[in-house]
């Protein structure tokens, strides 16, 4: 398990669309002494940057808190990662597959849900999970749940997901339709990547259009045109 290129039995290669057709971020303070040797050390000191020394290193503790674990690998949840929402940007190089598993047996009973990734992925990971695999992704990354931001009005066709008020904005979006054998589009109500996820979706062969509800959580797009809000 866990090799990359493994359909995924969520969306993406030859799904089935539901509904009708249904399924699937101390220098200047001298004390007045006139001392030269206490003036020269607070140069030398202002001159080594310590301070942004620091600030630097700060950063860069920030930045490795951000990432939650690697984009290559199997991870047991509640030992080696904790249950909640992962965003990852993507692929390191063709393509980026993660599955959850509720056993470690690599038999394909025990997955619960996969996707073969080509731009950003969400992800929630519950804590009734036993395991995560994840190959060829870039670091995976905590969601905060209260994040907000602006969110666009316009998004990649092949971007992959998209948080609704945060990275798109709610409203009707337009594509010109596929950029190769097929467009694929998918509204969800949560992360989870499961069949019971998805709100609505479709495999589009020419012009697009798709209303995303305020009420959606994320938006799913793969092998289409960019899209842009019409409405």
């Amino acid at each position: 398990m866990g090799t990359k290129g493994k359909i995924a039995l969520g969306a993406v290669v030859g799904i089935v669309v539901i509904g009708a057709v249904s399924a699937n971020a101390g220098g200047n303070s001298d004390s007045g002494s006139g001392d030269k040797s206490k003036d020269s050390s607070a140069s030398a000191e202002r001159e080594s940057g310590k301070p942004d020394d620091t600030k630097s290193d700060e950063a860069e503790q920030a930045a490795e808190k951000k990432i939650a674990f690697k984009g290559d690998g199997d991870f047991e949840v509640g030992t080696d990662i904790k249950p909640g929402t992962y965003r990852t940007t993507g692929n390191t190089d063709d393509m980026c597959y993660w599955e959850r598993a509720k056993d470690a047996s690599g038999e394909v009973d025990s997955l619960l849900a996969n996707d073969n990734v080509s731009g950003t992925s969400y992800v929630t990971i519950e804590a009734s999970d036993k395991l995560f695999t994840s190959s060829g992704c870039k670091d995976w990354e905590a969601v905060d749940a209260k994040a907000s931001g602006t969110p666009a009005s316009q998004m990649k066709g092949n971007g992959g997901m998209f948080r609704v008020g945060a990275d798109i904005a709610p409203g009707t979006y337009k594509s010109t339709g596929n950029t190769d054998d097929m467009c694929y589009w998918e509204r969800t109500k949560d992360a989870s990547q499961s069949m019971d996820s998805i709100i609505a979706n479709n495999n589009v062969s020419g012009t697009a259009v798709v209303t995303i509800a305020a009420g959606d959580a994320y938006f799913k797009t793969t092998g289409c045109k960019d899209w842009k809000k019409t409405a």
